[in-house]
C-alpha cells in the first residue's frame, strides 16, 4: 500500500519535536501514535495534503475514536498533539486554516495517585538481597527512587558524575533534557555508597561505564529491566497489588506533602512545569496519608 502524500509532513513534525524541541523518545512516540492514527483517518476521508483539513475532517476523527472505545483522557491527549501538529502547519505556511480552533475536546477526570503504604515500602526496599551484587544495586536503585521522585528514565540515566554523596545532592534529566537538582536522603546516600564500594565494579567485570546503574554486560540497566525488577520485589515483598516505578514517585510527593512540606519545593523536585500537576497529591484524602505517614518522609 503507497504511503499517504500527508506522511512526509508528519515525519518533518516529528523530528521537529526531538530535535528542536527536545522531547524524549518516549513522548515522540506518543505523539507518533497519536498523529499517525488521526493521519489514516484523513487519509481514508479522501485528504491528500493537509491543506485541505477542516474542522469537520477533526469531528470525524474524534468521532472515531469515541467509536473504537478511546478514553476520554487518551482523546483529550490526542487532540493536545493534533492541535500542537496544525498550529506549526499554519506558522511555517503549510496550511492556511487550522481545524482545531474552537474545538473542545473531553476534560478527563484526573485520578487520585494511587499509594504504598509505609510498611510497604520498608519491606519492598527490603527486598533484594544485599549478598549479591545485583541486590546492592536494586537497592540502592528502590532507594533512590523513593528518596528522590525521580522518574524512572531519570533514574536509569544517572551517571556516576550526576550524584554527590558529600552535599548529598543528585542531578537528574527531565523531560525535554531540563535538568534540576535534587536532594539525596541519607539512606538513599548510604545505599549508592555501598553500591559504588562493592557492587558497581564487580558487575562491569573490568569495563568502564560513566553510568551509575549497570548490569553485568557492562551495560546501562533500561527502563524495562527496572520495571521487572521492581515487579520481582514487589512480589517478594508480599504486595499483591500492581506497582510501578511512578507509584513510588506519587509516594514520595506524597508523604513529603503530608509531613509539611512545601508544595513549590516538591514541585521543583519532581519536576513539573504547572504546579497544578503537583496539587493533585493535596487532594488525597487526608486520613489515608495520616495512615501511611506518620509525621515527616520516613527516609528523608
Amino acid at each position: 500500500m503507497p504511503a499517504s502524500p500527508l506522511e512526509p509532513v508528519l515525519d518533518l513534525y516529528l523530528a521537529h519535536l526531538r530535535i528542536e524541541k527536545g522531547l524524549a523518545a518516549n513522548s515522540v512516540e506518543g505523539y507518533a501514535r497519536d498523529l499517525r492514527r488521526y493521519l489514516d483517518d484523513l487519509a481514508g476521508q479522501g485528504l491528500t495534503d493537509w491543506k485541505q483539513a477542516r474542522r469537520e475532517h477533526l469531528l470525524a476523527h474524534l468521532e472515531h475514536l469515541v467509536a473504537r472505545g478511546i478514553s476520554s483522557r487518551s482523546q483529550a491527549r490526542a487532540l493536545s498533539a493534533i492541535r500542537a501538529l496544525h498550529r506549526l502547519l499554519v506558522a511555517e505556511r503549510l496550511a492556511e486554516v487550522d481545524p482545531t480552533e474552537d474545538v473542545e475536546g473531553p476534560r478527563p477526570s484526573r485520578k487520585l495517585p494511587q499509594l504504598l503504604s509505609r510498611d510497604e515500602v520498608e519491606a519492598l526496599l527490603a527486598a533484594p538481597d544485599g549478598r549479591k551484587a545485583a541486590g546492592v544495586r536494586d537497592r540502592a536503585m528502590l532507594e533512590v527512587l523513593y528518596a528522590t521522585g525521580l522518574r524512572v528514565s531519570e533514574l536509569v540515566g544517572l551517571s556516576v558524575n550526576d550524584v554527590h554523596l558529600e552535599t548529598r545532592m543528585l542531578l537528574a534529566r527531565g523531560k525535554g533534557s531540563k535538568e534540576r537538582i535534587v536532594p539525596l536522603g541519607a539512606p538513599a546516600a548510604k545505599a549508592i555508597a555501598a553500591y559504588l564500594a562493592a557492587a558497581r565494579a564487580p558487575l562491569l567485570r573490568g569495563r568502564v561505564s560513566k553510568d551509575l546503574f549497570v548490569t553485568p554486560r557492562g551495560k546501562r540497566l533500561t527502563r524495562q529491566g527496572f520495571w521487572k525488577l521492581l515487579g520481582r520485589y514487589a512480589r517478594a515483598a508480599g504486595i499483591r497489588r500492581r506497582i510501578s516505578p511512578h507509584k513510588l514517585r506519587h509516594s514520595f510527593a506524597t508523604h513529603l506533602l503530608a509531613g509539611g512540606a512545601d508544595l513549590r519545593a516538591v514541585q521543583a523536585m519532581l519536576g513539573h512545569a504547572d504546579i497544578t500537576t503537583t496539587q493533585i497529591y493535596t487532594h488525597v484524602e487526608r486520613s489515608h496519608v495520616q495512615r501511611v505517614y506518620a509525621q515527616h518522609h520516613p527516609r528523608a
